[in-house]
């Protein structure tokens, strides 16, 4: 009876966290450059003392979807989007290398190039890229970036920096909690010179809400069903000790 129980206690457990996976990409449908996560389940035995006879499920994200969204046209000059494979050099919280395809750039109060979420965008060299004040403000498509002085002529023009443009050559790439992309071993991933910008383009979320809402319609049934399981042996466990009782 207790192998019927703990299958579907561990069950309804797993498939709260597949839930919770699913409802993470679907709240992210319209996020800027997001991958969607996958996520599976499998059973694993238990081991210890004895033979391994009891068996619990386990949910897992086994990777992340990095298939390019839609490119969309917004005409601002600080928007960027990566044509085909690449990323963007990012800083993470801890001052280390990650990376993203979130190309909603802006200038934040301390002259950074910064990420909509607030990262420091790295340069050529592998440091955050702080601008001087500008009036106009150009990103080529291999990441370099020029500008017009404050208060400069037209025909006068400044190349400050290039961004670190990179590309993930063997697969060693993870998303972190933090929704960056990691590599395995916390080096820093070569500049590519084959990643293409496009400036004044935006890549959507690659999720498909559908897709998404459907599988967590379907855990929902599956959570119902491993909670009338676990009901059901309480009740057979029940009918057993009255048994017992009577003999």
């Amino acid at each position: 009876m207790d192998k019927v129980l703990y299958l579907a206690m561990s069950g309804a457990r797993e498939t709260m966290r597949s839930q919770q996976a699913h409802a993470s990409n679907l709240a992210n449908a319209t996020t800027t450059g997001f991958k969607s996560d996958f996520a599976q389940a499998r059973a694993m035995q238990v081991y210890g003392e004895g033979h391994a006879s009891r068996v619990y499920a386990m949910a897992e994200r086994p990777g992340t979807n990095l298939s390019t969204g839609t490119l969309i046209q917004t005409g601002r000059e600080l928007d960027v989007a990566i044509g085909g494979e690449g990323w963007i050099a990012v800083m993470d919280a801890n001052g280390k290398e990650a990376y993203t395809r979130s190309g909603e750039l802006q200038v934040n109060q301390f002259n950074q190039l910064v990420t909509g979420g607030g990262r420091a965008v790295m340069g050529n060299g592998g440091i955050p890229i702080t601008l001087a004040p500008f009036e106009k403000l150009d990103i080529s498509g291999d990441g370099t970036i020029t500008i017009r002085p404050l208060g400069e002529g037209a025909a006068e023009l400044a190349v400050l920096d290039r961004i670190k443009l990179v590309k993930d050559q063997d697969g060693s790439l993870f998303k972190g909690t933090d929704g960056l992309m990691h590599t395995g071993n916390n080096q820093p991933l070569p500049l590519a010179n084959d990643v293409q910008l496009r400036a004044g383009y935006l890549e959507s979320s690659n999720v498909n809400s559908v897709t998404e809402l459907t599988s967590i319609i379907e855990l929902s049934k599956q959570f119902e069903m491993q909670v009338k399981m676990m009901k059901n042996a309480e009740e057979n466990s029940s009918a057993a000790a009255k048994i017992l009782q009577l003999q």
